[in-house]
């Protein structure tokens, strides 16, 4: 299956096969497995896959021949409903999707997994050697036990671009620096860009607002890209952001907050340790803006506070404050 896509980072979704298995918490409440359900078709949440159709297999080809005529990337997100270096696909399967890329070069292809242990073994060996420019490597990072067994694996695969998707974030994953500090002083093995985002669905675990803060403050300190996709279906925006205290260190419980004249109570709140609430006002309406800022960049694109060499957003303080007025990743001059 393969379509436009409303997700901010890509600009299509592209699905060579269907199905895939459950291996950590971020999977738990897998829409891709209960739409499968949904429609009979929860076999392929059971390790039973589906390639798709030879139709779908050529809209790529169609993409690539239409980014032509574009003024910027086109990025392809793979696979929203499978995972690429899945054990149990079939690596003749993989091999036609590697086909499809090389045939494909103006599009930026976002190999999104969960098992990026396998990327190694899996991809052409041409491509540990030259890596290709429109393939980017990304593993989901939903907490600590997930960063702790994929950051390493994804960090050794040779590659033009390094991502991590920490949707759902599940809990702050604290100083995450080295990862990034790696790319920008090595110029290898680190991570560009990371992408945020809180669970959407009917048993959406709600994010605590701290937590995409600090890869934010993180991702501005080592000149990485972040990029905030979604609250989910529990949002923060112009709810209040503490509960009242009451005595040293402790917090009154939330009983009702109203937001534009509607009131929410009981379980579409959740109030956290610190006293921060969140509250259940589904994903449209608690949207994508984190202290009212659109965090909206991905690498690559040009915007009008970045260095014209390398894109360095310059309206980043520990970026602009370069010495002699030269941008601090490339000691270029800069523009003002």
């Amino acid at each position: 299956m393969a379509e436009n896509t409303a997700i901010s980072w890509a600009h299509d979704t592209f699905n060579p096969w269907e199905g895939c298995t459950r291996i950590s918490a971020a999977c738990d409440h897998c829409y891709a497995a209960a739409r499968a359900e949904r429609f009979g078709h929860g076999e392929l949440w059971a390790g039973k896959l589906r390639r798709t159709s030879a139709d779908n297999w050529k809209l790529p080809l169609r993409w690539n021949r239409e980014a032509a005529h574009w003024n910027g990337p086109r990025r392809v997100f793979c696979a929203s409903i499978a995972d690429v270096f899945d054990n149990q696909a079939p690596q003749a399967w993989r091999d036609d999707l590697w086909a499809l890329i090389e045939a494909t070069p103006l599009l930026t292809w976002m190999l999104l997994t969960k098992r990026p242990q396998n990327i190694a073994r899996m991809v052409p060996p041409a491509w540990l050697i030259n890596p290709p420019e429109n393939v980017w490597y990304g593993a989901t990072i939903e907490n600590r036990a997930t960063l702790a067994q994929r950051a390493h694996h994804l960090a050794d695969v040779p590659a033009a671009l390094r991502f991590w998707s920490c949707e759902p974030l599940l809990e702050d994953l604290g100083d995450v620096r080295e990862w990034l500090e790696r790319r920008r002083v090595f110029g290898i093995g680190g991570v560009h860009l990371i992408i945020g985002g809180g669970e959407s669905g009917p048993k959406a675990r709600p994010p605590h607002p701290d937590w995409f803060r600090s890869l934010l403050g993180q991702c501005a300190e080592m000149d990485a890209v972040f990029h905030l996709k979604q609250w989910g279906e529990w949002g923060f925006g112009s709810a209040p952001a503490r509960c009242v205290e009451d005595g040293p260190g402790t917090f009154l419980q939330a009983v009702s907050i109203t937001i534009d004249g509607k009131s929410y109570d009981g379980d579409r709140l959740h109030q956290f340790g610190d006293g921060t609430v969140m509250v259940r006002v589904g994903k449209k309406s608690a949207g994508r803006l984190l202290d009212s800022v659109l965090h909206d960049r991905m690498p690559g694109e040009r915007h009008r506070d970045d260095c014209r060499i390398c894109f360095t957003d310059l309206s980043n303080p520990s970026a602009a404050g370069g010495p002699n007025g030269l941008c601090r990743s490339c000691n270029e001059e800069l523009p003002f």
